[in-house]
């Protein structure tokens, strides 16, 4: 199991692991203590270098993820107005066949509002043959009067059905583009050293349940919390909401309901 995808997992299991490690180091420098002030200046040296390589490393991972959410926030905007200006495009069809995309473009989006939304597996796999299966027939609706007459008009129908449909796979795409994991572990095993060797620094008079000692661990877990969350569309706490299909799939309605329609 990817535990990035289950970022409320990966807290408590982040705090106990880096906890558990600051306090193994701790142990082992109680009971090997450096005597010459050159070991312990050139620890603290180490120490520096490895907190700044993982304060590195964690921001360019949080940005990634900031990256990729925008992205995903960015072609949910986009596949609204591709539908949006299909929609009205339609108008140049046939009116048999203005009619028959408007009511499929209705039902589209209200499609693509669900997969959004929906956070169960199965239903998801339902909502992408819906979807799959709406994009045929509004292909296969626009294509005969291109094929039939091949004018300007309507190949701006076409290209315009071709900009809904491309949407799709930009915004599927978007969602699949993950952190990779290898740079999970990386970010996770420098961070594991990080509190190994400050647990070894520890001072010998204080104790080491003392709550200095756990700082690091919990800010660290709290950061991959963040980046996960981020980075996990479906399962996190922070997602994009379809704000502009919302509010496409009301003005279409609306439109469909109105008397000049």
């Amino acid at each position: 199991m990817n535990i990035a995808l289950h970022p409320l997992v990966l807290v408590p299991l982040s705090l106990f692991v880096l906890t558990f490690v600051a306090w193994l180091g701790a142990l082992y420098g109680r009971r090997h203590l450096p005597t010459e002030d050159g070991t312990q200046e050139q620890s603290g040296l180490v120490i520096g270098a490895t907190l700044t390589l993982l304060a590195l490393i964690v921001g360019f991972t949080f940005s990634m993820a900031l990256t990729r959410y925008d992205l995903r926030k960015n072609y949910e905007e986009a596949e609204a107005n591709a539908i949006g200006t299909e929609f009205a495009r339609a108008d140049l069809l046939p009116a048999a066949d203005a009619t028959k995309v408007r009511t499929l473009l209705e039902r589209y989006v209200d499609q693509r509002v669900s997969w959004y939304t929906v956070l169960d597996e199965q239903q998801l796999r339902t909502i992408d043959n819906g979807t799959a299966q709406l994009q045929a027939a509004l292909w296969s609706t626009v294509l005969p009067q291109a094929l039939a007459q091949p004018t300007p008009i309507t190949a701006l129908v076409v290209a315009g059905m071709n900009d809904v449909l491309n949407a799709q796979g930009y915004t599927q795409a978007a969602w699949w583009n993950r952190i990779p994991v290898a740079a999970w572990y990386l970010m996770f095993f420098i961070a594991i050293c990080a509190n190994a060797l400050i647990g070894r620094a520890h001072k010998p008079g204080q104790s080491i349940f003392s709550g200095g000692l756990y700082i690091l661990p919990l800010v660290l877990s709290i950061a991959f919390f963040l980046i996960a969350d981020i980075d996990t569309p479906r399962r996190g706490t922070i997602r994009v909401r379809p704000q502009n299909l919302l509010s496409l799939s009301e003005s279409l309605h609306d439109q469909s309901r109105s008397p000049a329609r």
